[in-house]
């Protein structure tokens, strides 16, 4: 079994571990850090061309657009891009806990977009920002931490979780665990979408009375 086999099946069982008991990340955390620090170099080689088709198709549908936009997961920075160039007035800060995908993130940006995507060393289980910091929060092939992304996503902003190879991608949630998840939370304005191989998820949070 090679490496990149091995790394797969680890990420998908340190989701599954997480999403039961999101406590058991701190275990996990060092571990997925080392594992994409190590493949950062060669990760966007590794990926389809078409792995962020899902994601960029949710982003069609954000409305209004957001003037602040979070990408957590970011790695190379291909997500915080699409949705630099999808909303041309939004700020994007793009977090990852691996410091050498940010490193590549910040070496590919394209120079357009300099400026306008913040890359950012962090843990999705434990933001700096304050409360309501976002209108978006976006998530690609990432194990999700819902009661965070609440609290840093404004009331009526959108959140979107895209897995790029659907059910067969490493890191995977369904999406009735998502909505269930979310609906807990007060979201509403389900949407699914499905492009390719991959599936991405939108919803709003609600909004104060």
């Amino acid at each position: 079994m090679n490496r990149r086999v091995i790394g797969q099946k680890f990420a998908r069982l340190a989701t599954d571990a997480v999403l039961r008991s999101p406590r058991l990340w701190r275990l996990f955390r060092p571990l997925m850090r080392k594992q994409f620090d190590a493949i950062a170099g060669s990760w966007d080689d590794m990926r389809a061309a078409d792995h962020l088709a899902s994601y960029e198709r949710a982003l069609e549908e954000v409305e209004p657009a957001p003037g602040r936009a979070l990408d957590l997961g970011t790695g190379t920075g291909q997500g915080a891009f699409a949705i630099a160039r999808r909303f041309p007035e939004a700020r994007v800060v793009a977090v990852d806990l691996a410091q050498r995908m940010l490193a590549e993130a910040e070496r590919k940006t394209p120079q357009e977009l300099r400026g306008r995507v913040t890359f950012e060393h962090g843990d999705a289980s434990h933001l700096s920002y304050p409360d309501d910091s976002f209108e978006l929060v976006a998530h690609a092939n990432m194990i999700p931490f819902f009661d965070e992304l609440e609290r840093v996503l404004a009331p009526g902003g959108q959140v979107l979780f895209s897995f790029s190879a659907g059910a067969a991608t490493p890191i995977y949630v369904m999406p009735e665990r998502l909505r269930a998840e979310l609906g807990q939370r007060g979201f509403t304005d389900f949407a699914d979408f499905e492009v390719a191989q991959g599936t991405a998820l939108l919803a709003r949070k609600g909004k104060r009375a």
